[in-house]
This record gives structure tokens, C-alpha cells and sequence, in this order.
């Protein structure tokens, strides 16, 4: 099950980085989604090095390090998916 909601909440930080991020973002969902749950295990880490990992209530201060670490995560992600792709979309 941990799966499971890591799959999900990866598609939501990554979901959430693409809109908080200007202009058009070119790389695929699924892209999207893993670069989103890689952002949240780093979020999680810099959280548990912080000592915020564990609050009482809504743990706010480990989800603000969740999309910020998916925020910079698709941004290169997606530099990174243009550059692999010369820069230019294919339109079919």
C-alpha cells in the first residue's frame, strides 16, 4: 500500500509543481509523476533532517519542502525534456 500512495501522492505534488510553474511544461504525466514522488522522498528527507518530519496536526512545514522539491525537480526535469527532445514539440 505504501506504493500505492507514494504513486499518488507523487501525481499530485507533480500536478501541483506544472501549475505553480510559468509557461508550458512539455514532458509527459508520467514524467511528471515520478519526478513529483522523487520530490516528496526529498522533501520527506530535508524534513526529517530538519526534525519536522513527525508534528502534531497537519505536518505543513514537510509538505511546503514536499513542492518545493518537486517544484525544482520538474523545472529541470522539464528543461532537461526539452533539451533531450532539441527543443522543439513534435505536432501531429
Amino acid at each position: 500500500m505504501g506504493w500505492l500512495w507514494a504513486i499518488i501522492v507523487g501525481f499530485v505534488l507533480g500536478i501541483l509543481a506544472k501549475a505553480i510553474l510559468p509557461g508550458k511544461q512539455h514532458m509527459p504525466l508520467w514524467l511528471t509523476t515520478v519526478l513529483g514522488i522523487i520530490g516528496g522522498v526529498v522533501g520527506n528527507s530535508l524534513a526529517s533532517g530538519f526534525g519536522i518530519a513527525e508534528t502534531r496536526g497537519i505536518d505543513w512545514g514537510r509538505h511546503a519542502l514536499q513542492i518545493v522539491a518537486a517544484l525544482v525537480l520538474v523545472f529541470l526535469g522539464d528543461m532537461a525534456y526539452k533539451a533531450m527532445k532539441g527543443g522543439k514539440q513534435q505536432v501531429t
